[in-house]
């Protein structure tokens, strides 16, 4: 159905978009700080599951109705920005992983994940924008060419992502037996998230 041109063409494409820095990277980096390298990798995937939901609705063109409804953009966003604050909340006030090496389950970071991509409704604008430059209208199903581009991006990101939250889980261990360092890293997990519902509340529609 997609020509081989087409995805030697996407794949590096998709790559070079999955390394740039966004609001999925800082927020697996926040989880990996605040919960350690499991709960990181949980939170990319739920951002990754989270993808192919906006995929799939692109491929469906409820998308379209996001840009044209500008009540529904808000009130989407608005949820993300409040979900954000509330999760900044909770790193601020039980700070990150205590000495003893509890944290939060690793279910409810996929969870996190999920939501905060899913509030997000810029990221299915980006699909509409980027993905149907590689779409071939006659070469078969429109929705079945988006969810496989779409699944290559949210596999590129779900790696990419989980590495920088392994790698932010890596430091927050290292100073994890200092309460004071943890005090820290949960002001500075708490501060990531905040910046990313501030960054979502100012944000325009495309």
């Amino acid at each position: 159905m997609i020509e081989t041109v087409t995805l030697l063409a996407f794949i590096p494409a998709a790559i070079a978009l999955n390394l740039t820095p966004g609001a999925d990277m800082m927020f697996c980096f926040g989880q990996g700080l605040r919960s350690g390298a499991k709960p990181a990798i949980a939170a990319s995937a739920g951002i990754s599951l989270g993808s192919m939901i906006h995929v799939f609705l692109a491929g469906l063109g409820l998308g379209a109705a996001v840009a044209a409804l500008p009540w529904m953009f808000d009130a989407i966003r608005w949820l993300g920005v409040a979900y954000l604050l509330y999760l900044a909340w909770g790193a601020i006030r039980h700070g990150a992983i205590s000495a003893d090496g509890s944290a939060r389950p690793t279910r409810f970071a996929f969870r996190d994940g999920f939501l905060v991509n899913l509030t997000n409704p810029k990221v299915v604008l980006f699909v509409l924008a980027f993905i149907p430059q590689f779409v071939n209208p006659v070469a078969g199903s429109v929705l079945l060419q988006f969810l496989i581009f779409g699944l290559i991006i949210s596999i590129g990101g779900f790696v990419i992502n989980g590495l920088v939250g392994v790698f932010a889980g890596g430091a927050g261990k290292v100073l994890i037996n200092n309460p004071r360092a943890s005090r820290i890293l949960g002001w500075v997990s708490g501060g990531i998230f905040t910046a990313l519902a501030i960054r979502l509340a100012i944000m325009e529609r495309a």
